[in-house]
């Protein structure tokens, strides 16, 4: 049969939607006809080109309408899945950062309909959203005034509008970091409509650069903390009290981006110890600025604490309303916050907290739990052990430490252990976890044992021979 004749025998759009397996899901309500629409057209153009390439191609309305029926349902589900994470890293950016504590969930839903978002509802008139959390924020970091917006880039782009718009701001060459997405400080300080005045070399800068580097244009002395990458070796750099007192000598905001936003001490880390928000709110810093999802462990936001003069020229900038976050950010902020009120319970109910302090031995008898249940499902070809690792915080953060951890490591002796990863990353509640060379590792830092059945479930669909 020649390319045309097999081209003709493609059944019209109309006559596929009108098949009983594509009709019957029309008439039951379940599929949008618009939805059926694209998915005939999609199947349909699909066929075509395989006919016109002179592949094989079977156009009989059984195949076709089953093609439609499984490409609508696919079209139909929800693009967002609840993924486990069995990296070990905390903070994975691509699995959505930090994960909410309960109450922050909890408070999610209850703002998720009408709320007091901006209603005074003692004062029976219209409020301020930013007040909602302004307090916690104060309480938590010792702050003179607080400010949310959408993540921490719009907080230093809003900071250098509202302060330093048109002048000089002074930053360390070795500060000029590139953040995610290739998102650099320098061209966040091009889009605030701020000057650049670099100083020092990439290991050293001293006090002395930015004293020299000061003109009658400087509005700004800027420190931007190497929250994701750190160097190492013959280095110096001058200390935010530091920056602050020649501030003040010469009239100048001092703003530090401290990105991370640890809030709570939990010590020391390989690299040395990460600075608190409240330090270096402490050090008479104009403004602070941080992420929300980072070492905090609630949503993305962009947090602005300091002084009450710099929070105000932020607040009243024409673009805080364009940078804005909304009900279900704030209130899942705020408790989040409300959690570190009480250090302990902090570290019990915020799971980013949770994870990074962890110690091994918990990690290690979740692993072998963990270890016992893969087993049970895994076929003759495949085995499982435990096996000593490390964990990171991810996210940016933290950027040499490693965390002792204890993984699951699945191994074949087939081989074949990409297509199994693939398979969990297929799986109906996908499951990420690490290929390292010739095992599968789960790492329990960043699970809970209500994952571990659905691993063994999806493991067993994704390994061949499983269940045989």
């Amino acid at each position: 049969m020649g390319k045309n004749e097999v081209l003709r025998n493609i059944p019209a759009v109309e006559k596929v939607l009108q098949d009983k397996a594509v009709s019957s899901l029309l008439e039951a309500g379940t599929l949008p006809r618009s939805l059926a629409l694209r998915a005939v057209r999609e199947v349909l153009e699909e066929l075509r080109a395989l006919v016109i390439a002179g592949e094989e191609a079977d156009t009989s309305m059984e195949t076709i309408s089953h093609a439609v029926v499984e490409r609508a349902r696919r079209l139909d589900r929800s693009s967002f899945k609840r993924v486990i994470n069995a990296t070990g890293v905390v903070l994975h950016t691509n699995l959505g950062r930090a994960p909410l504590p309960a109450a922050a969930v909890e408070a999610m839903k209850n703002a998720s309909g009408y709320c007091n978002l901006e209603y005074d509802l003692v004062r029976g008139e219209r409020g301020y959203r930013h007040d909602l959390v302004r307090d916690v924020l104060l309480e938590i970091t010792g702050a003179e005034d607080a400010l949310v917006v959408n993540n921490n880039a719009a907080a230093v782009l809003l900071v250098l509008g509202a302060l330093a718009k048109g002048s000089e701001v002074i930053v360390s060459r070795g500060e000029l970091v590139e953040i995610g997405g290739a998102f650099r400080v320098p061209e966040v300080m091009v889009q605030g409509g701020a000057i650049l005045r670099e100083v020092g070399t990439t290991n050293k800068t001293h006090l002395k650069d930015y004293e020299a580097a000061i003109t009658p244009d400087t509005a700004m002395l800027m420190k931007v903390h190497t929250s994701n990458y750190r160097v190492l070796g013959f280095t110096q750099e001058a200390t935010t009290a530091e920056l602050v007192a020649l501030g003040v000598k010469n009239n100048l905001f001092v703003v530090e981006d401290l990105g991370s936003g640890l809030s709570l001490d939990l010590g020391n880390f390989e690299g040395g110890r990460e600075p608190l928000v409240a330090e270096r709110v402490a050090t008479g810093a104009d403004l602070v600025t941080f992420s929300g999802d980072k070492l905090l462990g609630g949503p993305q936001a962009g947090i602005i604490v300091g002084k009450k003069r710099a929070v105000e020229l932020c607040r009243s900038h024409p673009l805080m309303r364009a940078l804005r976050p909304d009900k279900v950010t704030l209130s899942a902020l705020e408790a989040t916050l409300r959690l570190y009120r009480d250090p302990e319970r902090a570290r019990r109910e915020v799971p980013v907290v949770e994870m990074l302090t962890k110690d091994a031995a918990t990690i290690k008898a979740e692993a072998e739990k963990l270890s016992g249940v893969l087993e049970k499902v895994l076929p003759p070809s495949f085995a499982v052990s435990v096996v000593p690792e490390s964990s990171e915080a991810g996210g940016g953060s933290l950027p040499l430490a490693k965390f002792p951890t204890w993984c699951a490591a699945v191994t074949s002796t087939a081989g074949g252990l990409s297509k199994v990863e693939r398979g969990l990353r297929e799986a109906a509640v996908p499951v990420v976890a690490r290929l390292k060379e010739d095992a599968l590792l789960f790492d329990p830092r960043t699970l809970t044992p209500e994952d571990y059945p659905l691993i063994a479930e999806a493991l067993s669909a994704a390994c061949p021979g499983a269940g045989e």
